[in-house]
């Protein structure tokens, strides 16, 4: 028969309803909210002890005396539990090869039910993240924490806030630990790239928050990695399982970190200064040594020894080659067969004029692919509104396959008045190309649509006395109505002479 175990308050007052208050063992188990078979035990047990009311002993005493240890079962062979910790996070470990081994040994030991409720116990023993059986070599855990820590700036004495960066493996707790001042995309991917450089090895996937740099649209079941740090978990053959929104356990690994690296590391820097990022990264690299090396007390080993244990012999090689960074975006290609990046401007096929692409910057590259397939790559250029064109991507017949022609935007501009038209003229002369310029010619002229033609005319010759030949300048004038100050004189339209605007008998012979 099953024994039921209750307080030993319920015990007691189970015993002095009996020899005290002398009630039927049916009246006693209706009070006390207990079954009838086991207000006899207790009795029974009682008097088996030997022991006479009232009492006067200590509760663990009483039920040491009312339930003594049988030493003929407890005499077999304790599992080592720590061992059993240990092995279970290796890939493919299961208890029950854990039990046979130790059967093997212990051929009168536990039987396998009791042996895994004995290590269940145990487990239950550790905080959440130590219990959690995180497979050796598996996955490591990353995110950004605030820091107490300040950078202070030699010249103005400005105190600069930064962030703590951590990342810690599954299986051994291991931990990297670096700080930083943001968490933009450059940081955090150049972080991740140290991190695996001191781990000397790389996890089967990662785990990071949801912050912009790792995940570019967060979801619970299809999450939009960014595209960049896509990139770099295929340079070094892993995947990136961005931890789940608002599911605090799929990253508690990573919040645990981030406190005891603020515990442990960055406290004991508090009372220090730091002028530098180097610096301040320079103390908390012996710090973090030293914290790899302590040795845990649920595990007996440091941290160190169970990567070197665990994780390391699991992992994945590092790549013989370091990753470049290199930032994604989308672009749609312009009317004029270019894509803009960070304000300059990069010539793809004409063909893919208003189809979406894909541009790919390095810090002196910039690639450009169309549904996943490089269409072209230009040497990055910083130079801001400036063009990179090759000639191989324009039209041969713009009147064929673009919407504009240099006469047909002159044309246009001649609706608006003589100095628009001598403007535009001139904002086509300064680049190598005219069809370069079309998206400022039509910039300008368009901003009669916001101001009259009357005052565009008026900006433009003001413009031209400026000799300040860009959609800006034009802009400026009429914001801070320049154009209405004075009587401007006409100014008669020239017509420039350049070798890329043929006229338009040249595009009327090009379309028979």
């Amino acid at each position: 028969m099953a024994q039921e175990r209750t307080s030993m308050r319920k015990i007691k007052e189970v015993l002095r309803l009996h020899f005290e208050a002398q009630i039927s063992q049916a009246k006693i188990s209706s009070v006390a909210k207990i079954s009838r078979s086991t207000v006899q035990q207790y009795i029974m047990r009682f008097m088996a002890a030997g022991l006479n009311w009232p009492i006067d002993l200590r509760d663990d005493e009483l039920e040491r005396r009312l339930f003594p240890v049988d030493k003929g079962k407890n005499n077999r062979p304790e599992p080592d539990y720590l061992y059993l910790s240990q092995e279970i996070r290796k890939p493919d470990a299961t208890l029950a090869v854990l039990w046979e081994e130790y059967k093997e040994q212990h051929p009168h030991g536990y039987q396998y039910s009791y042996f895994c409720d004995l290590f269940n116990a145990y487990r239950k023993k550790l905080n959440y993240s130590m219990r959690q059986e995180h497979k050796a070599g598996e996955k490591t855990f990353i995110d950004f924490g605030d820091s107490p820590l300040k950078i202070i700036d030699l010249r103005t004495g400005i105190e600069r806030s930064t962030k703590i960066f951590v990342s810690v493996w599954g299986a051994s707790n291991y931990l990297f630990a670096k700080s930083c001042l943001d968490e933009k995309l450059p940081t955090w991917i150049k972080l991740n790239i140290n991190a695996l450089e001191y781990f000397g090895c790389c996890p089967r996937a990662m785990v990071p928050d949801n912050l912009r740099s790792a995940v570019s649209k967060a979801s619970r079941y299809e999450p939009d990695i960014n595209p960049t740090y896509a990139e770099f978990a295929e340079h070094y053959g892993t995947v990136i399982f961005p931890a789940r929104p608002y599911r605090p356990k799929d990253k508690s690994k990573a919040e645990n970190g981030v406190k005891l690296a603020k515990r442990w590391i960055l406290f004991r820097l508090r009372n220090q200064k730091f002028y530098s990022l180097a610096e301040l990264n320079a103390a908390i690299l012996v710090l973090l040594t030293e914290f790899n090396k302590r040795i845990m007390k649920k595990f007996q080993k440091s941290r160190r020894e169970l990567f070197e244990l665990l994780d390391k012999p699991h992992a994945l090689k590092l790549p013989d080659s370091h990753y470049e960074f290199a930032e994604w975006k989308k672009a749609k290609v312009q009317f004029n067969y270019h894509v803009s990046y960070e304000g300059h401007n990069y010539s793809v096929p004409y063909t893919f004029i208003h189809k979406e692409v894909d541009i790919k910057a390095t810090p002196n590259l910039i690639e450009i692919y169309c549904n996943g397939n490089r269409i072209c790559s230009h040497a990055k250029n910083s130079k801001t509104y400036g063009y990179t064109t090759v000639t191989e991507h324009m039209p041969k017949s713009h009147q064929r396959y673009l919407e504009w022609t240099p006469d047909r935007i002159l044309h246009y501009a001649g609706k608006y008045g003589q100095s628009v038209q001598a403007l535009i003229q001139k904002v086509m002369s300064t680049r190598k190309f005219p069809e370069q310029a079309y998206k400022s010619c039509l910039g300008i002229i368009r901003l009669e649509n916001k101001y009259s033609a009357e005052r565009l005319n008026l900006a433009c010759h003001r413009a031209l006395e400026y000799r300040a030949y860009s959609y800006k300048s034009v802009v400026n004038i009429l914001q801070k109505e320049l154009d209405k100050q004075t009587t401007l004189t006409p100014v008669k339209t020239v017509f420039i002479n350049h070798e890329n605007i043929r006229g338009s008998k040249y595009y009327s012979e090009g379309a028979q």
